[in-house]
């Protein structure tokens, strides 16, 4: 999916916008994630061990919400049309702005849950019909695949393929420390950056869709 330089500068923006506000859940929640479920699962199963049963009902509640908005937003994806991509930016824009809101009211939980929930269906905007998609509030996979396309460059397949897999990486990671320095500035407000920042991409996704095309 990473085959054109549209696509690679929307999914390093998009990993970027996760990395932001997964930054500032970690800080928020003392070291549970909102959109990194690997680490949250790990967590829960550490929790569970040592019988911390808050720990573990926290990060099982949290990996819900993410399969909920993972559900939702490839609803949308199945229900067709050809402009999925700008309605689930923008939804993911409401989710955020919602949270923020639910900050501003003194009402966090909601407030997490609605950030959570808008992580979760991020992951739809490559997904292809019938099939999962690209990963975009997680880099695992993207590192595996800087490994194996790596090894291809250096038996004689293409010499930058690996590229656009590891610019996924170092925008989550730039993400990461934005939200953190945003978290350090306004607390959760700072989700308020996110939410212009999906509004904005939507808008943008939008407008190249109905360019003529050459």
């Amino acid at each position: 999916m990473l085959d054109s330089r549209r696509n690679i500068a929307l999914a390093c923006a998009l990993s970027m916008l996760a990395g932001y506000v997964d930054g500032i859940g970690f800080l928020h929640l003392g070291g549970l994630f909102v959109s990194f479920m690997s680490g949250n699962s790990t967590r829960l199963g550490v929790s569970l061990a040592e019988a911390h049963w808050q720990q573990a009902a926290s990060a099982l509640g949290l990996i819900a919400l993410f399969v909920g908005g993972a559900a939702a937003g490839s609803l949308m994806v199945l229900g067709g049309g050809t402009e999925r991509q700008p309605w689930l930016l923008l939804t993911e824009a409401v989710l955020l702005a919602g949270a923020a809101l639910c900050h501003a009211f003194g009402v966090p939980n909601l407030a997490i849950a609605g950030i959570v929930l808008a992580m979760g269906l991020e992951n739809a905007v490559f997904q292809i019909d019938g099939g999962a998609g690209l990963g975009l509030t997680y880099v695992t996979g993207a590192l595996v695949k800087v490994g194996q396309l790596l090894a291809v460059s250096l038996t004689g397949g293409p010499r930058w393929g690996w590229a656009p897999n590891l610019l996924l990486w170092a925008a989550l990671v730039a993400g990461s420390a934005a939200g953190a320095l945003g978290y350090a500035w306004i607390n959760l407000a700072a989700i308020w950056f996110a939410a212009g920042a999906a509004l904005a991409l939507s808008a943008v996704v939008a407008v190249a869709m109905r360019r003529p095309r050459a």
